[in-house]
């Protein structure tokens, strides 16, 4: 294989397992906890010195948790989707940390956070809707 090509499978691997339980366990179980647990989420803004709207901010983290993970998954808007992903990645390891839950508790974030970033400045790859 050329080395293009096997980078370009990787991204797609990376893109599918990734979106797939960015998906599963942050996007779907937000929706399943209903209005209260979207406002809750909403309210981790607070860590970064943003007091109001949480159910704004709440419908914000969740809708790209949702949208913006199938959107990852199928490679379209890759670098925008990105962006807006490790944003949400950023207030949850502010929320994380702004809780006193460690650096330990919060590594998963930050890990997920300069992996989005990475896609962000990089895209898709070959196999992506963004390259047909």
């Amino acid at each position: 294989m050329r080395t293009t090509k096997t980078k370009d499978i990787g991204l797609l691997i990376i893109r599918v397992a990734l979106g797939a339980t960015m998906l599963i366990f942050h996007g779907i179980p937000k929706i399943n906890g209903g209005w209260e647990k979207i406002e809750q989420i909403g309210q981790s803004v607070k860590h970064i010195g943003i007091n109001f709207l949480p159910m704004f901010w709440g419908v914000l983290a969740t809708g790209v948790e949702v949208i913006g993970a199938l959107l990852f998954i199928i490679g379209l808007w890759t670098r925008p989707v990105s962006a807006l992903l490790a944003a949400t990645m950023l207030i949850a390891t502010a929320f994380h940390l702004g809780e006193g839950h460690g650096w330990a508790k919060s590594s998963h974030t930050i890990e997920l956070l300069f992996v989005f970033i990475a896609f962000a400045l990089m895209g898709a790859g070959k196999y992506s809707v963004d390259k047909k």
